[in-house]
């Protein structure tokens, strides 16, 4: 297991072999789609890889792109890294890489809305069942688990409710029981949470949100084991699953300041939460680093830290309080990615449609994503749309 400290040194070092920089400080820019060979035999040698870091087809991948999924597997300490076009394509495909007609697949109830739909807009079609279960059950999976149970499938931190899985115990579970495991890791980033060091088969990202860093490219990664690697770089080919090298290039120079982006973003953000904590029309913070987000010791056990995103939930509310907050603030602007270097804002009067497994009987959520700009501003903005919210509940 390799620390924090490391980690940081490894987002500037990995990645940038000779072979892929050709002497100068980042990797090159390498486009193509047709790989020429010399010789008959140079071409059945590029064959036998499967274009695991050698040239052989466009979609196989450049230099570039072997540059960007050397570093990822390196920080997620896995054995091979798959490239998509964005964070849904990375999720549905792990998923079509192992389920066939007839399985059964255990799905997070708070999961991406997109992870949602695809299960039971894509895969149910296609035969295979899913079933929600509560992000907190811990242990307690066993008893979702049927005899065709393929793919258990975490999200930690949930997506906007926030709640942080007991992935060890889960995995574990799994593992008796001959499932195999995957987790949404985006928010864990690879630098301040490894879940192949806990046990999880695939780890997944949208590395458009903190790996990139800047709003401007739709990247997804998937991380698997070496037991299921294989299988997931081949069904990804075949998939057709691909990125552009100019988009691998920026994700990788994302790559190299993720570590003091995130050092920021996580300051600022619970600098923000902590004013929110105690404004009076606040219930509670959903922080994974605030004792009043469900899960908070087992991320301080398995977490190296935080970052800019989390949630916070209303003690009343109503849509028409909602829209006064959401168009009276100037600093975050409304939008559903996050991870950039702007705030974003996204509010839910209800989790209805979100969530089938577990209810919400509190008030409203309202999911922040803390940018770089300067605190005393972002919290300025957010009292005085705080003061709209009051005015129109009644």
């Amino acid at each position: 297991m390799t620390s924090k400290s490391n980690k940081n040194t490894l987002l500037v070092s990995t990645g940038r072999k000779k072979a892929y920089t050709h002497g100068v400080v980042n990797p090159v820019v390498q486009r193509a789609s047709t790989i020429v060979f010399d010789s008959v035999a140079e071409l059945k040698q590029a064959a036998k890889t499967r274009g695991d870091k050698t040239l052989f087809y466009g979609r196989r991948g450049t230099t570039t792109h072997f540059a960007l999924q050397e570093a990822i597997t390196e920080l997620e300490g896995g054995e091979g890294c798959a490239l998509y076009p964005c964070g849904a394509a990375a999720i549905s495909s792990a998923l079509l890489a192992f389920v066939k007609a007839g399985d059964h697949i255990l799905m997070v109830d708070n999961a991406y809305e997109p992870t949602r739909d695809f299960c039971d807009k894509i895969l149910a079609g296609f035969g295979v069942e899913t079933t929600y279960y509560p992000p907190t059950i811990g242990a307690g999976i066993k008893t979702f688990i049927k005899e065709n149970t393929k793919v258990l499938f975490l999200e930690s931190p949930g997506s906007i409710t926030m709640e942080v899985q007991d992935v060890p115990a889960m995995v574990a579970v799994a593992n008796e029981q001959g499932v195999m495991t995957m987790l949404d890791n985006t928010y864990g980033n690879g630098l301040h949470y490894r879940p192949l060091e806990h046990g999880v088969d695939i780890s997944i990202q949208a590395a458009t949100k903190y790996i990139v860093g800047h709003s401007d490219v739709m990247m997804g990664v998937a991380v698997a084991n070496k037991k299921y690697w294989p299988t997931l770089r081949e069904q990804s080919y075949l998939l057709g699953q691909c990125t552009s090298a100019d988009d691998a290039y920026l994700a990788l120079r994302g790559l190299r300041t993720m570590a003091v982006r995130l050092n920021q973003h996580e300051k600022a953000a619970i600098e923000v939460a902590k004013w929110l904590e105690s404004h009076p029309l606040v219930d509670h913070i959903r922080h994974p680093a605030f004792d009043s987000c469900p899960g908070h010791a087992f991320f301080k056990r398995d977490f190296d830290g935080s970052n800019g995103l989390f949630s916070f939930v209303m003690k009343e509310g109503n849509q028409q309080a909602i829209d006064a907050f959401l168009d009276g603030l100037d600093h975050f602007k409304m939008g559903f990615s996050w991870g950039g270097f702007e705030s974003l804002v996204t509010a839910n009067l209800t989790m209805k449609g979100l969530r089938s497994q577990t209810g919400w009987e509190l008030g409203p959520v309202i999911r922040l994503h803390i940018g770089l700009e300067d605190v005393d501003d972002l919290i300025t903005d957010l009292n005085q749309a705080l003061e709209l919210y009051k005015q129109h509940l009644n």
